[in-house]
């Protein structure tokens, strides 16, 4: 019987916080867990301000990406996550320099509080091969 998702582990990435996996692939398609600012290495929080915790949103994002064969610049859609809609500036510019051309579709979310204390948290949908 044919195995309809397949798990990602991205040893690059933070490990997971909680019960749920960096990524499952299905049907040509990665939906990738949300990533907030956690280094890889020590499982901290980085960046004191959002656009700062964007960077390392979509880096971890991209380690999960190439763990399953992919690139974040493959991804179809992402939702962004704010803990303060008023610091979507400069998240939008540190997005902005990991898609600098043809940007995929994207939400932007107001929310009360995110895990760990993060300001931002990024999840991507990423089409992949077979």
């Amino acid at each position: 019987m044919a195995q309809h998702r397949d798990i990602v582990s991205a040893p690059d990435a933070p490990a997971a916080i909680g019960p749920y996996s960096h990524a499952v692939r299905a049907g040509g398609l990665l939906f990738c867990s949300g990533q907030v600012a956690l280094d890889p290495a020590t499982g901290e929080l980085v960046g004191e301000t959002a656009g700062e915790q964007a960077r390392p949103c979509l880096s971890n994002l991209a380690a999960v990406c190439a763990a399953a064969g992919a690139s974040l610049a493959d991804a179809v859609r992402l939702t962004v996550y704010l803990t303060d809609m008023g610091a979507f500036g400069e998240v939008n510019e540190v997005y902005g320099s990991f898609f600098a051309a043809d940007p995929p579709a994207r939400v932007a979310i107001g929310v009360a509080s995110l895990p760990r204390g993060g300001q931002v948290e990024i999840d991507a949908v990423v089409a992949v091969g077979g």
